[in-house]
């Protein structure tokens, strides 16, 4: 699931998969909008005026389509994940996201993936929809790609954070995520990776989640920056193929995934 504040909460939330199709018939006024693309299905019912202008709804569709396209090029060429199926994309209207969606989570949200990427929209085009679009589509490839495969949420959360924040030009830490991890660290409070195996972060409270989607993509980022981003498109490649996390990471990495969590905790370590 995606934020709805400066830090990144998005989850593959499979307790919601089985959304009601009464679901899109519900918008700001009782009517969404369909538009296709190469690999998309957009419905979008955001209180905004029908016209082509430059805040108008045409447009604004025409933008998510051209976002969600980018992310699709993106998580082929960074990830190795390409779904063959349409990816169905639902664009609510603020208010009627917040009243439909309010109350499943312990924390406010901005988008989710359950079966179809459920985003809660604005009235513009904006900077933070663009990477609530690039990490829910992650989650959708995952699911397309590896149907029926429970990730480990640290591995789900992580790679979606990492592809979200590379949407705008970079894919490290923010400095908040970074100053939230370097003080559970010192602190003691880091989780480990098996208490973050869990298939969603969804059930957590606002604070612990967001230490586990910061901790999920400084984990994620470590192995980038220091094996590269072929080594992880590799790994999600064997993922994919074994439906087996450890034993991919094992084979990419040559090391089991304990040690490169032991080496991550050592980067985090405070200087003493």
């Amino acid at each position: 699931m995606s934020p709805r504040a400066d830090w990144a909460v998005a989850g593959l939330l499979l307790f919601l998969i089985a959304l009601p199709s009464k679901a899109i018939d519900r918008g700001a006024d009782g009517q969404f909008s369909k538009r296709d693309s190469s690999h998309f299905v957009l419905f979008q019912d955001v209180d905004i005026d029908r016209t082509s202008g430059l805040r108008g709804s045409r447009r604004f569709e025409q933008d998510v389509l051209e976002t969600l396209e980018s992310a699709y090029q993106r998580a082929d060429r960074q990830l190795g994940l390409r779904p063959q199926r349409d990816i169905t994309v639902i664009v609510y209207d603020p208010a009627v996201f917040d009243a439909q969606f309010a109350g499943l989570l312990k924390f406010p949200a901005a988008g989710f993936y359950g079966g179809q990427i459920q985003v809660r929209g604005g009235d513009q085009f904006s900077s933070s929809l663009i990477r609530v679009l690039h990490h829910e589509h992650v989650h959708a490839a995952f699911d397309l790609d590896a149907p029926g495969l429970t990730l480990p949420a640290w591995f789900n959360e992580g790679i979606a954070e990492w592809f979200e924040a590379g949407a705008l030009g970079r894919s490290d830490l923010s400095r908040g995520e970074a100053q939230l991890v370097a003080t559970a660290a010192a602190e003691g409070r880091l989780f480990s990776l098996s208490e973050l195996s869990m298939p969603t972060f969804g059930r957590m409270g606002p604070g612990t989640a967001r230490l586990a989607y910061a901790e999920s993509h400084a984990f994620i980022d470590y192995l980038v920056d220091v094996h590269g981003a072929q080594k992880l498109r590799e790994w999600i490649q064997a993922v994919v193929r074994t439906r087996d996390v450890a034993r991919s990471a094992r084979r990419t990495y040559r090391a089991d995934l304990s040690v490169l969590e032991a080496r991550f905790r050592e980067r985090w370590a405070p200087e003493r």
